[in-house]
């Protein structure tokens, strides 16, 4: 591993400025449940080591990570979907990961592993460079603004980290109803040389990719979603 990467991934994981704030929402004592005994079944803990896939899942299948799942109903949609693929779904939110941990219950979903942490730490220590298949980031918190924008997610330290882990031919999938999130999107990705765009700027909306209700409600007060699809090369 070259110096830069080192410097890069050390710049990541000891950032002072994070994407995220926990928040104490309110919690269901089903989601609660999710988060003890379904956790139990579905989740991975922290460990700064590299996760062996086929040996968390059971099998050797291409696997995409998912950073910030909020409730985790997409996700159990697409892993429902997709039953081919394995899925890694990272979320600090605790209702959210009990959520899903429920969900992947009800519908007997075998193909998702669950990781209640922060998604840079789990990609610097728990991710093996060259090893996922893709990468799915759907509407991260576009703190919208200028003074937070210093949080925005999607920054060229983090792009960089991404493409390492990713296997050549392997996607990036990028989704936001903020426009000025996404021209910033589009800017930093289109800067990464380990990154090539599927379309000529933003992408149509692929269909493995189904509409939440954020989403749907978004678009009736007239936001613009855009997709961005980028290939590692």
């Amino acid at each position: 591993m070259s110096d830069d990467t080192t410097a890069t991934r050390d710049d990541l994981k000891h950032r002072a400025i994070r994407s995220f704030v926990v928040r104490a929402g309110r919690q269901t004592a089903k989601q609660t449940r999710g988060l003890t005994e379904g956790f139990a079944r579905h989740g991975i803990a922290y460990n700064a080591l590299p996760i062996d896939f086929s040996q968390a899942f059971g099998r050797a299948a291409p696997t995409v990570l998912e950073i910030g799942f909020g409730m985790g109903v997409t996700t159990a949609a697409i892993a429902a979907a997709q039953p081919e693929t394995n899925f890694i779904a990272v979320e600090v939110h605790p209702p959210g990961v009990g959520n899903l941990c429920n969900l992947l219950d009800e519908q007997t979903l075998s193909n998702v592993r669950v990781i209640d942490h922060d998604a840079v730490e789990v990609l610097t220590s728990m991710i093996a460079p060259g090893s996922l298949a893709g990468v799915h980031i759907y509407f991260p918190d576009p703190w919208h603004k200028a003074r937070h924008n210093k949080r925005r997610l999607i920054k060229p330290p983090l792009v960089a980290l991404i493409a390492s882990r990713l296997a050549v031919g392997g996607y990036l999938h990028l989704a936001t109803d903020w426009v000025p999130y996404a021209e910033q999107m589009l800017e930093v990705l289109s800067a990464e040389p380990l990154f090539a765009n599927t379309a000529a700027s933003y992408a149509p909306r692929p269909a493995w990719r189904p509409q939440t209700k954020f989403e749907l409600r978004g678009l009736k007060l007239g936001h613009e979603v855009r997709d961005l699809v980028f290939r590692r090369i």
